[in-house]
């Protein structure tokens, strides 16, 4: 299928706007040419095997390929990517990428890069390419605003909080998923059970504080109140990192997988001077996200 195929090749974390657009151009490419549309990616991000400590991910790797495979392609081509593979010269990383099976068309970004310490250029992939009959069309970065559009400047925006605009440039609801542990317990006495969720670090792009969003619980969507970090008025005792209020959610989910879609930003984590601020301040959220956050309709 590789061979003569019109393919898209990049990272596609997140799978923003502006992949779509590169994907986009390159399905125009494989309906011209009567030939398949292909992704191209990797098994995991780059920087997870050389920026681990630094790196914030838009999406687990899983979660990556199946957005890419909804996005018109008639297949996702996966490469593992390992130190070894990394570390080969341009023209090595080519050849063992394509062999004798070069595609007819490769769309990346006009700043793509690969090989060995990223030295490999477009120009390198065009004179790679050209004797072996590829086509390589090297886009201009999609911009809103007259900013690129990147998987960096969206995980800027959500450090800030700034999720409504993040999500315009995702073309959907930023999202997390975690598995339910067993909490502190104190929003069960106060009122407002939540289910608490330990979130990898390298998971977490989205900043502290607290949101509206909806949460996919067994298939189906609620309103929630989420809170991102530790609270610090728990600060000793806090094993979560994810607090998901459900709206309307009676039953126990401990242990069950909990997807987050986040719609706004409400107000930053704080220390409460008391209890019954609080639980006013809380309860003033939820009722927030009743009452103003429309139903999920991505």
């Amino acid at each position: 299928m590789l061979e003569g195929a019109s393919c898209a090749f990049g990272v596609f974390d997140g799978v923003h706007e502006g992949h779509q657009y590169l994907i986009a151009k390159a399905v125009e490419g494989a309906l011209a040419a009567g030939a398949p549309a292909l992704a191209i990616t990797f098994d995991r991000d780059p920087d997870e095997l050389f920026a681990a400590g630094r790196l914030k991910k838009l999406m687990t790797n899983q979660v990556r390929l199946e957005t890419l495979a909804a996005t018109g392609v008639d297949a996702v081509l996966s490469i593992p990517f390992t130190a070894d593979f990394a570390a080969n010269s341009p023209d090595e990383f080519l050849e063992l990428l394509f062999g004798r099976h070069t595609p007819g068309q490769l769309h990346v970004g006009a700043d793509f890069r690969f090989g060995a310490k990223a030295q490999g250029t477009v120009e390198q992939l065009l004179q790679w390419g050209g004797p072996r009959g590829m086509e390589v069309a090297a886009h201009e970065l999609l911009a809103e605003g007259a900013v690129p559009v990147t998987a960096t400047r969206i995980r800027r925006l959500l450090e800030e909080g700034r999720v409504q605009e993040a999500n315009a440039l995702l073309t959907r609801p930023y999202s997390l998923q975690g598995t339910v542990v067993e909490g502190r317990g104190e929003g069960r006495e106060f009122g407002f059970r939540t289910a608490n969720l330990q979130v990898p670090v390298q998971m977490l792009a989205i900043g502290p504080g607290v949101y509206g969003a909806w949460a996919t619980v067994e298939g189906r969507p609620y309103r929630a109140a989420v809170a991102v970090g530790v609270p610090p008025t728990f600060a000793e005792e806090a094993a979560a990192n994810v607090e998901v209020h459900l709206i309307g959610f009676e039953g126990d989910i401990y242990g069950q997988p909990i997807s987050v879609q986040f719609a706004e930003w409400l107000r930053p984590m704080r220390k409460f001077s008391s209890v019954e601020e609080l639980k006013a301040t809380v309860l003033g959220n939820i009722a927030y996200v009743r009452d103003e956050i429309p139903p999920f309709s991505f």
